[in-house]
């Protein structure tokens, strides 16, 4: 028996490398590829998008913007043109989720420290209160990187508007104040074209490591 074996070394050798090649090419085949949705208003909580676009299926894409930031410098969609980015909704004085929530985009930030295509983008809920200086003294004592992340604030009406028209993250408070918001847990993926891309509870560690995985598959998109 061994001669025999010894005398087919070769081809049994060569046919097991070719069953494991096609094994692999089968298997890279029949495995599901990673992908990430396109989210339109149609496709989410209609809490939180604004009636007037919740019927919109497809095509959907952030508005333009413009607010100032924690330096008083004014941002708007030309310092993201062509980044990924994620946005969301707080303010300062909010002891709730918004203390997780910015400890958590504190890793994203870590995590984002040397790629230049990402960026981190947070508007606050409550502009007659959260002004420049006090955006500042917020980035300041949670080391925000200004070169990587906006605190922004400005007309109360315009920061409604991303929120329910472009976003999709921010529910209604009272009926009967059109602009009082509820700001939600929500962080909001959005890729180099301006679409939504994905939505993450912003106080759940595990739901952070999934935003930097999809932010890396963004990135190699």
């Amino acid at each position: 028996m061994k001669p025999v074996l010894y005398k087919y070394r070769i081809f049994i050798g060569i046919f097991f490398i070719f069953s494991v090649v096609t094994l692999s090419l089968f298997y890279s085949a029949l495995k599901p590829k990673k992908t990430l949705p396109i989210y339109n208003p149609a496709d989410v909580n209609p809490e939180l998008v604004d009636s007037t676009v919740q019927y919109v299926s497809k095509y959907h894409t952030i508005a333009d913007f413009s607010f100032t930031n924690q330096n008083g410098k004014t941002i708007t969609q030309k310092d993201y043109e062509g980044k990924i980015y994620v946005a969301d909704f707080f303010f300062t004085t909010c002891g709730t989720i918004c203390p997780k929530m910015t400890t958590n985009l504190v890793d994203v930030q870590k995590a984002i420290k040397n790629n230049p295509k990402v960026m981190l983008l947070s508007h606050t809920v409550f502009p007659e209160v959260d002004s420049v200086a006090v955006l500042k003294a917020y980035a300041i004592k949670h080391g925000v990187d200004d070169h990587k992340w906006n605190l922004v604030t400005g007309d109360k009406k315009e920061i409604y508007k991303m929120a329910r028209k472009s976003y999709l993250a921010v529910k209604l408070g009272k009926p009967s104040e059109l602009y009082d918001m509820v700001h939600t847990e929500n962080f909001v993926l959005v890729d180099a074209k301006r679409r939504v891309r994905g939505f993450y509870d912003g106080t759940k560690k595990e739901e952070i490591q999934r935003l930097i995985e999809d932010i890396n598959f963004l990135c190699s998109e």
